[in-house]
């Protein structure tokens, strides 16, 4: 969580352009997601751009997910909102407040809104996602 309360505080000193460029750079660092992988069933719903999440389960058995978007800046806002669950426990994710350590962000403000509809749907899936594994488990 730490590093995204280090993107936070490097967020809020940027300007509009600067936000768009920082949310790009941090798409960048996503892992590549294969080709085989972006299927339709790994496709997110009500996105304008298209984007793909695909849950893996490490060894531990917390959750890693694999992402990639069509698009550079809706790419660098999946990035922001996996630094919120990446790598944690089935259990940790569905108690986390994903909307509220997006919510410093602005996002909905920052970009237009075609760009943030896919976002409570890109939340609901990971919620989806941890609470198979949790009841599975």
């Amino acid at each position: 969580m730490s590093h995204l309360t280090e993107l936070q505080d490097e967020y809020e000193f940027l300007d509009g352009d600067d936000r768009y460029r920082l949310l790009i750079d941090l798409g960048r660092t996503l892992a590549p997601m294969p080709e085989p992988l972006k299927t339709d069933a790994t496709l997110v719903r009500g996105c304008s751009a298209s984007v793909w999440v695909y849950p893996t389960v490490r060894d531990d058995g917390a959750l890693h997910f694999m992402a990639d978007s069509n698009a550079a800046i809706t790419k660098g806002i999946i990035a922001l909102v996996l630094l919120t669950v990446q790598d944690q426990a089935p259990a940790d994710i569905l108690a986390t407040d994903i909307e509220g350590a997006l919510a410093p962000f602005d996002l909905r403000n920052q970009l237009s809104s075609n760009r943030t509809q896919g976002i409570p749907n890109m939340i609901a899936l990971i919620r989806a996602t941890a609470g198979r594994y949790v009841s599975a488990g």
